[in-house]
């Protein structure tokens, strides 16, 4: 499961490393949260780049599946925003439902937002930019 930030850097084309990873890497998918959130940097782009940007985030969107966020992940929700909250450890709302997502699914997290989503218990995670 790719991270915003990880699908930004290959909309980016940031490096030909993660290029090669993202178009060899089988069962690519986001969570619907990450889909909102590219979503969102597209309607809040510039009049004059929001048709191109909007055609470059549906071509990018085909070669992934968008999973929808599920029911049954809420209670994972709940617990690791408990947790994290004890520790005095909280991470950003959109990050805890993809987290969430994640664990339910018990997928990889490929991201760059390590530091945040360590807090995590149980959450695998894998950072394309430095691996």
């Amino acid at each position: 499961m790719l991270d915003t930030n990880i699908c930004i850097y290959v909309l980016k084309k940031r490096t030909a490393e993660l290029q090669r990873r993202f178009t060899q890497t089988p069962d690519l998918c986001i969570s619907s949260i990450v889909c909102a959130e590219l979503w969102y940097g597209v309607e809040n782009s510039e009049p004059s780049t929001h048709a191109a940007r909007k055609s470059q985030l549906e071509l990018f969107l085909q070669n992934l599946t968008v999973l929808p966020w599920p029911e049954e992940a809420g209670r994972y929700y709940g617990h690791i925003r408990s947790t994290l909250r004890r520790n005095g450890t909280p991470i950003g709302s959109n990050d805890l439902l993809i987290a969430a997502h994640a664990r339910y699914l018990d997928v990889l997290l490929v991201t760059n937002n390590t530091k945040e989503f360590e807090r995590v218990d149980g959450l695998r995670l894998e950072n394309w930019i430095v691996s």
